[in-house]
C-alpha cells in the first residue's frame, strides 16, 4: 500500500463564526494526481493554503511526510504551489524572476531554472519583461516557479487559467510526466476534461465539506 504523503484528520477552519472547512479527512499518496472540484468559495483554496502552511487551521491536523503542519513544521518542505494569481516583478524577465525566487531556498540553480522554463514553453521569451506577458504566459511562469525545485508535492489551484489550447496540452503532458516520476499532485480545476484526463481520484468540495467521489464525475 502506498504511504500517505499528506494526511488530514478532522480538519476545521473558522473565519470568525463562518465554518469554512468542516471535519475534513483525507490521505494523499505520491505518484498520483488528485482532483478537487467545487464552486468558487467552497473552501478549496483555503484547504490548499492550510496544507502549505500559509494559513493556520482551527482544529484537527495536517501532516506532510510525517510532520504536523503548524506544530512540528511551519512550512512543509519540497512543495511547489500555485494558489491564486502568481505575483512577479513586472520589470524583469522570466529567468530573472525565477532566479530571485530560487535564492530563497537555494535549491534551484541556472540549469533547473532553464529546464523549468523549457518545460513550460517559456524558453524563447528571452529578455521580454513580465509586464508584457499575456495572462497565459504569466500562468506558465507560475507553473515554472512551482516546478523548478523538483518538488515531491505539487499543489495547483486552477493551473490552466488563461492558457490557450496548446498551453493546456503542454501543461497536462508536464503533470503526467511528473506523476510518473512519483510526484503527488493536488489539482483544483473547473475544467471537467482536466479532471478526467489527469486524475486518479476525484474529490468534491461543497460548503467546506470534502467528499471522495471516485474517478467518474
Amino acid at each position: 500500500m502506498e504511504k500517505a504523503v499528506i494526511h488530514i484528520q478532522q480538519l476545521n477552519k473558522f473565519f470568525g463564526t463562518e465554518h469554512v472547512l468542516t471535519d475534513i479527512n483525507a490521505s494523499f499518496s505520491g505518484g498520483n494526481i488528485y482532483g478537487i472540484i467545487g464552486r468558487n468559495g467552497s473552501g478549496k483554496t483555503v484547504l490548499f493554503k492550510c496544507i502549505c502552511g500559509l494559513m493556520p487551521y482551527t482544529s484537527g491536523s495536517i501532516s506532510v511526510n510525517g510532520k504536523t503542519v503548524g506544530k512540528e513544521i511551519d512550512i512543509p518542505e519540497n512543495i511547489g504551489a500555485i494558489i491564486e494569481s502568481p505575483g512577479f516583478l513586472n520589470n524583469y524577465d522570466a529567468y530573472t524572476n525565477l532566479k530571485f525566487l530560487a535564492r530563497l531556498n537555494g535549491k534551484a540553480g541556472p540549469e533547473e531554472i532553464h529546464q523549468a522554463l523549457e518545460e513550460t514553453g517559456l524558453s524563447s521569451t528571452g529578455k521580454k519583461k513580465v509586464k508584457k506577458f499575456s495572462m497565459g504566459m504569466r500562468q506558465r511562469l507560475g507553473i515554472a516557479q512551482a516546478i523548478m525545485e523538483a518538488p515531491d508535492i505539487l499543489i495547483l489551484d486552477e493551473p490552466m487559467n488563461g492558457l490557450d489550447n496548446q498551453g493546456v496540452k503542454d501543461i497536462r503532458k508536464l503533470l503526467l510526466k511528473m506523476k510518473e516520476k512519483g510526484t503527488l499532485i493536488l489539482l483544483a480545476s473547473h475544467n471537467r476534461e482536466d479532471i478526467v484526463c489527469l486524475c486518479n481520484e476525484v474529490y468534491e468540495m461543497d460548503a467546506g465539506i470534502l467528499t471522495r467521489i471516485g474517478k467518474e464525475i
